[in-house]
């Protein structure tokens, strides 16, 4: 018989979030078995239920959401956005800049989709949120990794930007607050990138959807605030600073110096129409979260369950021998380093499995993230503070018989 392969357009393609580790994970639960997943920032399973505001409104609005939507989105979601801008200090932004998307993760498959020929390239983070590498990808495009400094706080490394730079680099992806590193970029980093997307011409894509997951009481800039000139992309959703994330309602939104831009910004309407719409009932959701409490300052502050969780975890995690950890400032994760001279690790997806597998404990490899070298993982701190010791524990325990063997060995 024929056999039926897959695309060669998944050839780069790496999401090992949900990956051969989760499917490993998934057949021991079937076997009985009891995982504690640090794998994903999927808050609901963690006991983040979405606000009660939230939910009453999308029951409310449930008889008119049967039919499609306009295909950028619903009329009153779209002005709270624009006026989310406003606050923001974000210049220029109309309701046409504005479209709704099944979360922020179909929007910048077509943000790229929309953009890259065969070729391009886009500068992305080191390690980054691998759904912007396989997007990149999968558009045709050619990912172009910059180094982000561990040495430096997990900072973009601008020189390294400026040397990866060609004549085929569209735009450049800032992930801030970072996914998987938990980073906050200064103004000042900030503005020094618009500088260099300034001058050589380059699309800004800005992944700000942790925006409002903010510790010790650092604020968040905008970087389409910086500038008025430089099309900025600016990507948002409600999956987790309003712990929504099965409602799949994302925003992305045009500003800058739109001009130049109209064939692009074509391409994004017509994508747009393509798939019709978003799902409405989950567009109901966005006035009232963006325009309501802020319950997610009750969950960072300190004594907040977050603030508490990420504390625990930065405690527990850097008191392994050989391993070092940058503390997070903002989002979900942490990205901790397994220093090699105790850890001399070849494949991390297989050492991982193994821990996996011994422990009950479900974690990401750093390769998983795109970073170039296996000796970091990502942890996600959501599981309640028990459970967040008892998996840290285990994974203390594993390390420690991995440095015994090492030791025994002849």
């Amino acid at each position: 018989m024929k056999q039926l392969k897959k695309s060669a357009k998944l050839a780069n393609v790496l999401y090992d979030i949900r990956g051969p580790i989760m499917d490993a994970a998934k057949q021991m639960e079937e076997d009985g078995q009891k995982i504690i997943r640090l794998n994903i920032g999927n808050l609901a399973v963690f006991g983040f239920d979405a606000p009660e505001e939230i939910q009453q409104d999308m029951i409310r609005n449930l008889p008119a959401s049967a039919g499609y939507s306009d295909s950028k989105g619903v009329f009153a979601a779209r002005k709270a956005v624009m006026h989310e801008t406003q606050k923001q200090g974000i210049a220029g932004v109309t309701l046409d800049d504005i479209y709704l998307g099944n979360g922020a993760s179909e929007l910048i498959a077509m943000s790229t989709n929309a953009l890259l020929n065969d070729g391009d390239e886009l500068l992305l983070p080191a390690p980054d949120y691998p759904l912007w590498t396989a997007s990149t990808s999968l558009s045709g495009g050619t990912p172009v990794h910059y180094l982000c400094d561990e040495a430096n706080g997990w900072m973009p490394n601008l020189d390294d930007i400026r040397a990866k730079i060609t004549p085929r680099t569209k735009g450049i992806v800032v992930i801030n607050p970072n996914n998987p590193t938990g980073a906050l970029y200064s103004d000042e980093l900030l503005k020094s990138i618009v500088g260099i997307a300034r001058e050589h011409g380059l699309v800004i894509f800005a992944d700000e959807v942790y925006d409002k997951v903010l510790y010790d009481g650092i604020k968040h800039t905008a970087i389409a605030s910086l500038s008025s000139d430089v099309l900025t992309l600016t990507f948002n959703s409600l999956s987790k600073s309003y712990r929504s994330c099965g409602y799949r309602a994302g925003w992305l939104v045009v500003s800058g110096d739109k001009r130049s831009a109209q064939d692009y910004i074509e391409g994004l309407n017509m994508l747009s129409n393509m798939r019709l719409c978003a799902n409405v009932p989950g567009q109901w959701a966005i006035q009232t979260a963006l325009g309501g409490y802020q319950s997610i300052n009750d969950l960072v502050c300190e004594g907040g369950r977050l603030r508490r969780q990420r504390d625990l975890a930065y405690e527990l995690i850097t008191a392994i021998p050989g391993v070092s950890c940058v503390k997070p400032s903002a989002a979900l994760y942490m990205f901790p380093k397994l220093d090699p001279e105790v850890y001399p690790i070849d494949d991390d997806r297989q050492f991982f499995l193994e821990l996996l597998k011994d422990t009950r404990v479900m974690l990401v490899q750093g390769t998983g993230f795109n970073w170039a070298t296996p000796d970091h993982f990502r942890i996600v701190f959501l599981p309640h503070e028990d459970d967040l010791r008892e998996a840290i524990n285990r994974i203390a325990r594993f390390l420690e018989q991995y440095r015994l063997r090492r030791k025994s060995r002849p």
